[in-house]
């Protein structure tokens, strides 16, 4: 009997047990295309989401500082209108360019909890939501809504194609000013406070992140979950 071939069952079972599924789906009724970046290069940085789609990346279950965010209005060349990551359909280690709706991961943490929640601290550029499904925990909904902050985005904050507004930058983005990026005297949780432009995105987008320190309604737990990330 090959004595090898059960070692090698038990460190594939192992191996698969490891991995956590993040499912990436497209409600939009448009085709977009999905950047992500994190250890391991999931799924090589990314993948085409036509209308109504859905695809699964499985990541390590200790996946630390994982993003994943949409990108919109791509050619056959991948030039983006939003979220670009260059010429190319997987970033393959790449970020994308701001503004972009994020969606950020954590897994097994502190106290072996993941850490998630849906970020527009550099912009926005369509609803991202995260949703928990089968973990142990609070596991709320992050993101998700309530108002397109394109059809309201001010002229100085709008990114615009062929006329209309595609994304709108954070007040830190388009501003770069050390109290609307929470940096310099403005730098720690006392001092910052959500500014005018934060508190546009926070009234759109109530459980996402609108700031550096907007923790305490932006951040969400759960354990062993697997993830739905949703585009719109």
């Amino acid at each position: 009997m090959n004595r090898l071939l059960p070692l090698l069952l038990i460190l594939s079972i192992s191996g698969y047990l490891s991995a956590r599924e993040i499912k990436v789906y497209n409600k939009c009724p448009f085709t977009t295309w999905a950047g992500i970046l994190g250890p391991g290069n999931p799924a090589g940085g990314g993948f085409r989401l036509n209308a109504g789609e859905t695809k699964s990346v499985f990541v390590d279950d200790a996946w630390k500082s994982g993003r994943i965010w949409p990108r919109t209005e791509c050619d056959g060349n991948m030039n983006c209108a939003t979220g670009s990551c260059g010429p190319r359909e997987q970033c393959n280690g790449a970020g994308g360019e701001p503004p972009a709706s994020l969606a950020e991961f954590t897994l097994r943490g502190h106290e072996g909890l993941d850490f998630y929640d849906v970020s527009l601290v550099d912009g926005y550029n369509i609803p991202v939501l995260i949703d928990a499904q089968g973990g142990h925990g609070a596991c709320k909904r992050a993101g998700g809504c309530f108002k397109n902050i394109n059809d309201i985005c001010p002229g100085d904050l709008a990114v615009r194609r062929n006329g209309r507004t595609v994304a709108c930058k954070s007040g830190c983005l388009a501003y770069n000013n050390d109290q609307e990026c929470c940096r310099g005297a403005f730098g720690t949780s006392d001092k910052c406070r959500q500014s005018k432009t934060a508190m546009l995105f926070k009234e759109a987008c109530p459980s996402a992140y609108s700031y550096a320190y907007d923790d305490a309604t932006s951040t969400f737990t759960c354990k062993d979950a697997t993830y739905v990330v949703q585009f719109c």
